[in-house]
């Protein structure tokens, strides 16, 4: 075996790891994805065994990938600190992230897991609060970048990265939506998925009255939970011991739900560079095509 691994390769090697496609971790290290494939080839070649195997259209990692994620860590890790003992890092900095509470516990995680891996010169200070305040704060520069939901923050112009269903849930081991007046788990009145679902149901004469009102998706899902009401959930929020209601329960189908990527303007540095086109590689799902095909 030969006895050099090399240090760009387990950089590649580790954004698959993290963000689990050789295509998200082409945009996130900058290479084409044949780029990506053909470094993956050579490292396996380099320790004489597979650290990937084909499961379908994508790959896994093999035991041996599973192992060699630590080692890659600890020598990455010791890597660069030996490169900032000695000359700057090519980009230093810090940059303000906002975003609502149940984005940052169902996508941050993603987000900076990875990143911070990739650019551990680079500091991330985290505001959670609802998509209105963090637009507001981008408008007056308390925050460089926001992860925001669109019909929330209708003033702050974005990029839409990321596209979910959305849907109407309810307890599993119950009926609430057999109930003569349905009990709803909702955001306060200013937010949008609040909106559409009531706006649905009156066009459907469906009695209804707003039981839980709570901006922080935790408590919704709380409440779904607890058997006390049901809530408007995009479908990665959907948790074991719920059920999605559909038109054959009665409900009306909602309106997608985007989320969008907001940058203040004066957010122009190589860091927030960094930081937006690792958002857009580790949570988009939106393509240009995507969002033209459905205007």
């Amino acid at each position: 075996m030969a006895h050099a691994l090399d240090i760009d390769q387990l950089r590649t090697f580790l954004a698959i790891a993290e963000l689990g496609s050789f295509t998200k971790a082409a945009d996130a290290v900058n290479k084409t994805q044949s780029a990506v494939s053909m470094q993956m080839k050579r490292l396996e070649d380099r320790l004489e065994r597979p650290i990937f195997v084909k499961d379908g259209r994508q790959s896994r990692l093999t035991e041996d990938g599973h192992r060699l994620i630590e080692f890659a860590q600890r020598m990455i890790r010791l890597n660069d600190e030996t490169v900032t003992a000695f000359s700057a890092p090519s980009i230093v900095g810090r940059v303000r992230l906002g975003l609502p509470d149940d984005y940052a516990e169902r996508l941050l995680p993603q987000v900076l897991a990875a990143f911070a891996r990739l650019n551990p010169a680079i500091e991330i200070a985290v505001q959670c609060q609802g998509s209105i305040f963090t637009g507001e704060m981008i408008e007056r520069g308390e925050l460089d970048l926001a992860i925001v939901t669109s019909g929330d923050c209708v003033k702050v112009q974005g990029e839409v990265i990321r596209r979910e269903p959305l849907h109407w849930v309810a307890p599993a081991n119950q009926c609430l939506h057999c109930e003569d007046v349905l009990r709803l788990a909702l955001g306060p009145t200013t937010c949008s998925w609040r909106t559409q679902a009531v706006s649905l149901l009156d066009r459907m004469n469906r009695a209804h009255c707003i039981a839980y009102t709570s901006s922080s998706a935790a408590a919704l899902i709380g409440a779904v939970q607890a058997g006390l009401a049901i809530a408007v959930l995009p479908e990665s929020a959907v948790r074991a011991g719920m059920r999605i209601l559909g038109e054959s329960d009665g409900f009306p189908m909602l309106p997608p739900c985007d989320i969008t990527m907001v940058r203040a303007a004066a957010a122009t540095d190589p860091v927030h560079d960094a930081l937006c086109a690792h958002i857009r590689a580790a949570i988009g799902n939106v393509s240009s095509e995507m969002l033209v095909a459905a205007e």
